[in-house]
């Protein structure tokens, strides 16, 4: 007889979901007035936009197995160059957002060097990098902040606001979508995550492993540079914000890995964990007013989602190993059977039960 399965809710696959709901109904109870209004919703979606964007940037190089510590800086200076040549030179808006998003862009060929051609460690050069970055900054527009620049349409490009929601939005949805689609529908998504999941067997696949590292650090730049310019126009200038906004991102990448089944890293999982951890914070912050909460929240999160990954990972890689071992004594024993002798023709009669 068949067993009868039992009834799936999905928490593995859509933890993130039950999540999200979890804050907004308990957050919805205890505060409804505050915590259920078009204000809120609108206020958190714009609030966590740019931050999303960043994990995106975060995200690519992780499923190649890599890390780009430099977006924090990287962002920074985008936002930073593209205010800093539309006030004080009087570039065009155009053209500043080209010399800002291509500089971004830069600095990403800059770490795909290092990491490909001299093979320093990822987490090193992209350390090493961003500290570059910032000096960077520091030597084009010293320790003064730039002046806003005073074209009202540089401000109109993510605030103007379509069915309550401000463009930021809208421009996340679009970035998150097409990080999607390049890295589940895509050959080249494919040949990135077999570069993050096992670098030599992609490699003896035909993999061109340098190739997607170089090419995933690279898209990562970009990804921040653009960022920079729409956080450069939704707050103003900001001298140091960028490396605050390097911790959401990764512990949204890496509890992104726990709350979307399968265990890597995707796009929709971590913008899923941003709003998530984001709900929880806004209603922890309407209940008791601490100003504190939003990092420890990233924090705990952060540590949490490494630690569960870890765990998934290596329970994953231990029932592997057992399937293969076992199917190892299995076919091992079936050889040693083949390889016996038959039996004598009087034993053999005698084991089918003939008299001998």
């Amino acid at each position: 007889m068949s067993q009868l399965r039992r009834p799936s809710l999905g928490v593995e696959r859509f933890a993130g979901v039950y999540l999200l709901g979890f804050f907004i109904i308990l957050f919805g109870i205890l505060k409804p007035h505050e915590f259920l209004s078009s204000g809120t919703l609108h206020s958190v979606a714009s609030a966590q936009a740019i931050t999303g964007m960043l994990a995106i940037a975060v995200v690519i190089p992780l499923a190649a197995g890599t890390y780009d510590l430099s977006v924090g800086a990287t962002i920074n200076l985008s936002s930073i160059l593209a205010i800093w040549l539309q006030s004080e030179h009087e570039v065009s808006m155009g053209v500043a957002i080209a010399i800002a998003v291509g500089t971004a862009t830069l600095v990403g060929i800059i770490n795909g060097i290092v990491v490909v051609r001299f093979r320093v460690n990822s987490f090193i050069a992209t350390l090493g990098t961003a500290s570059i970055v910032t000096a960077t900054q520091q030597i084009i527009v010293g320790q003064t902040q730039p002046n806003s620049p005073l074209n009202p349409s540089w401000a109109e490009i993510t605030t103007t606001t379509i069915f309550g929601f401000q463009l930021v939005v809208l421009y996340l949805l679009v970035m998150g979508g097409g990080a999607w689609w390049l890295l589940s529908r895509t050959p080249a998504g494919r040949y990135v995550y077999a570069t993050g999941s096992n670098p030599e067997a992609a490699r003896l696949s035909g993999v061109a492993v340098s190739r997607w590292t170089f090419l995933s650090l690279l898209l990562s730049s970009a990804v921040a540079g653009v960022a920079g310019v729409f956080y450069g126009s939704l707050y103003g200038p900001s001298l140091t914000y960028g490396p605050s906004l390097l911790l959401p991102a990764f512990a949204a990448a890496f509890l992104g890995t726990t709350l979307v089944a399968g265990a890597r890293f995707n796009i929709w999982g971590s913008l899923l964990a941003i709003y998530a951890l984001a709900t929880g914070v806004k209603g922890l912050q309407l209940v008791t007013g601490a100003p504190w909460l939003a990092q420890m929240f990233n924090g705990v999160a952060l540590i949490l989602a490494v630690s569960i990954t870890v765990w998934r990972r290596s329970a994953v890689a231990s029932a592997r190993q057992d399937e293969a071992e076992k199917h190892i004594q299995a076919t091992g024993g079936e050889t040693r059977r083949a390889r016996q002798p038959n039996p004598p023709p009087r034993v053999a009669r005698y084991v089918g039960g003939s008299s001998p």
